[in-house]
This record gives C-alpha cells, structure tokens and sequence, in this order.
C-alpha cells in the first residue's frame, strides 16, 4: 500500500497556481545534477559525500534535535508544561509508531538545512485532533501559492507515482532563510560552486594518492620510433608505472630520459586549498568550522568553549525560532494559541558551563552578595533536574550581607 492510500480520503481542490518549480527545482525533482565551475556534478547525495557539508548538517540537525521540544501553557502568569494536551507527547516523545521524537525532527532538520525546506504530514482525525506526525521527501513535495497567497502541497507517491494535493492544514513546513517566505533557499544550489571545488580536490588529492603521489610527465628517447615501437614503450610504460605504484624502479635505455612536466600536491597547494573549502563551505550554512571538526593551530581552550557557546546563540537558535514559530502557526490551531499553548525548546542544558561557573550564577540568582535574588530554590533544581523541596523553596530567598531594614518584608 503506497504512503498515499494511507492518507485516506483527503480533499482535493483544484486552484489556480503562481510560480509553479523553477526548473532548477524541477530538474532535482527528477534526480539531475548541477554541474559546478569545477565540472563537479552537485546534488543531494554526491553534496552529503563531502565531509564538511555532511558535518554542518549534522550539527545543525543533532543541536536541533538533541534538546527537549515541549508543548506549554501559559496562564495567569505562570507556565506549565502542557502533559494533558494529546500533542504533548507527540512532539516530545513519540511522533508516530515507528520514530521518535529526536528522529522526527532530525530527519526535519536535515531537510530543511540541506534543501531549504522540510515538510511533515499531520494526520488528523475528523475532529482535528493530530495524531501522528509523518516526515515527507523534499523532492516528493511542490508547494504552489494561488493568486489568494493561499498554499497547496502535491505530493508525489514514491512508488505509484500518483499526485494528492493537500491542504495547509495537513502539512507542517520549515522553510530555512528564504527568498519568497514560502519555500527556503537550497543550498545544493547556491553552494554549489563552494561544494563542487571540495568534490574537485578531493577527487583530485585521490587520483594522486592511487598514482602513488608520482606526477605525470614526459618520457624521451634518441632517434625516432616506428608505430610497432611505439606500441610496445606505451604498452610498456603502463607496466612500470604500475610496478612504480609499490615502490618499483624504473629501467631506461636509448639514453632515454624522464621529465616531470606536472605539479606535485605541495606545489599546487593542495592541502591549503582543502583546508580553505572547509570554511567556505561552513560559511555557506552558517556554522563555525570548529563544529565541523576544522580549527586553526591558534584555538584554545578558552576561545573554544566561547565559540560553541556561539554556535547554540547565532547557528543554532535561529533555528530553534524556526520551529517553534512554524509549530505554532500549523501545529496549535488559534483557539489553542488564545489559550496561552506554545511550544519550546529547553536549551539551557547547551548554555551550562563549568560547575564553577554554575555555582556562581545560581548563587546570584538566589540573592549571595546583597543582589535582590530573582530565582527560587526550586527553580535552581529545577534547571539541574532535581525534585522541587516546597515550603520556604519556592519562595524568593532574603539576600545576604544586607542590613536588616534593608530586607524585604516578609
């Protein structure tokens, strides 16, 4: 049974469509390559082989996904986390009968950062009520604006080949940074120059080590050869180089003579190249080339620690807004939203530092030194995953070191 018998009995409407896929689009739909300045052919699978584009989608997608996403409510001044709502649990642990909630979303993510855009099925029943949440292929997805600015998904069966079209309501789209706010930019596509001079050196640092690092060039003997010998040294030369790959030695007679004419990996900078593609490539998806495994010898530990502090407040954080806001608007319906539910990632796990650091913090927090304390103690073991202690926990602690008309009054 194909994924979209399973839909069941979806409408259908017909709309007059704007700006149906470029044809860029629509050749990646069809699985053709780009080829790049460099003769690289760029598409998703062959951009995935390329080390540094697979670790800046993985970090992207493992930060997204690594963290707790919650379902809340916020009511009279106070949240809560909202356990008794039947998505709840979906977004939080099982989305489906076969995923979880961290692979939900780092499938989404990967998605979304690679192609621009994820897309998920929301399965509801006739009441509304969601009750799983499906991962959709980018390629198996043509979204089309009518001239209303209203959606329409077509969705593509990946084995009958059939076409449903589906309502807003009945997908959950992430765009990443876009152009027209509707579908994200593909980063197959615009970094593909980028990515195509990686794919280059890589194929090229290759093809020098099966050669055994041994450059190319000109074989010379004196006097002229017919085309039988001619035949015979070209046959023969195939066999030494062969010979010269495990360290052979190559015999020459005729007074011949051997010429490198090409340019050995140090010469043509091969290294510093590669190296230079990295952060390219990094720049490309937003993401600090320490987190995709390349530093400069002049790190530290210090700036370190700094810049993956810096990549949860400026990589990923945008993208955590991204999903709650487009959780927000497609998963909660207006009603829900008026009732104060939102959903949120509990990223303060990322931000810890030192035991040191967060020993000081919660120390202010709870009024050491005279500062007016802003934390409770259940609050502090809240954040450090402890059980609430009640009683005089909850309650805002009297600063220290303070006069006593100073205090606050009970």
């Amino acid at each position: 049974m194909s994924f979209l018998t399973r839909l069941g009995n979806l409408v259908s409407r017909k709309s007059v469509t704007m700006g149906d896929a470029s044809f860029y689009e629509t050749m990646r739909r069809l699985g053709f390559s780009a080829a790049s300045k460099s003769g690289a052919d760029v598409n998703t699978e062959t951009a995935l082989q390329v080390s540094t584009v697979m670790a800046c989608v993985r970090v992207i997608a493992e930060g997204g996904a690594q963290v707790p996403f919650k379902l809340y409510q916020a009511t009279n001044g106070r949240r809560e986390a909202a356990t008794a709502h039947p998505l709840y649990d979906i977004l939080h642990s099982k989305p489906n009968e076969w995923m979880t909630s961290f692979t939900l979303r780092e499938t989404f993510l990967i998605h979304a950062v690679l192609t621009g855009t994820g897309f998920i099925y929301i399965n509801r029943a006739s009441s509304g009520k969601i009750l799983e949440l499906i991962p959709l292929l980018p390629g198996s997805v043509t979204v089309k604006q009518a001239p209303d600015w209203s959606l329409r998904y077509e969705i593509r069966g990946q084995v009958s080949g059939e076409t449903k079209t589906l309502l807003p309501e009945q997908i959950w789209r992430l765009p990443g940074p876009s152009w027209n706010g509707v579908v994200g930019m593909d980063m197959t596509r615009y970094a593909r120059e980028a990515i195509g001079l990686a794919m280059a050196a890589e194929e090229t640092q290759a093809n020098m080590q099966k050669n055994g690092l041994n450059v190319t060039g000109l074989y010379s003997v004196e006097g002229s050869l017919n085309p039988t010998q001619y035949k015979d040294l070209s046959k023969w030369l195939v066999e030494e180089k062969a010979g010269l790959t495990e360290g052979g030695v190559m015999l020459l007679d005729r007074a011949a003579k051997y010429t490198p004419i090409g340019q050995k990996g140090v010469d043509a900078q091969q290294l510093e190249t590669r190296n230079h593609q990295v952060q390219e490539i990094c720049r490309m998806f937003r993401v600090m080339p320490i987190m995709a495994g390349y530093s400069d010898k002049a790190a530290t530990y210090a700036s370190a620690e700094a810049m993956f502090q810096a990549h949860v407040i400026y990589t990923l954080a945008a993208w955590y807004e991204r999903v709650e806001q487009s959780a927000n608007c497609q998963l909660l319906t207006s009603a829900e939203r008026a009732q104060g539910y939102y959903t949120k990632h509990t990223v303060a796990g990322l931000l810890r530092g030192s035991l040191k650091d967060r020993a000081d913090y919660f120390a202010k927090a709870l009024g050491s030194g005279g500062s007016p304390a802003w934390m409770t103690q259940d609050e502090v073991r809240e954040l450090e995953e402890m059980n609430p202690m009640g009683g005089a926990a909850s309650a805002l602690p009297v600063p220290t070191n303070v006069s006593t008309s100073n205090k606050p009054s009970a």
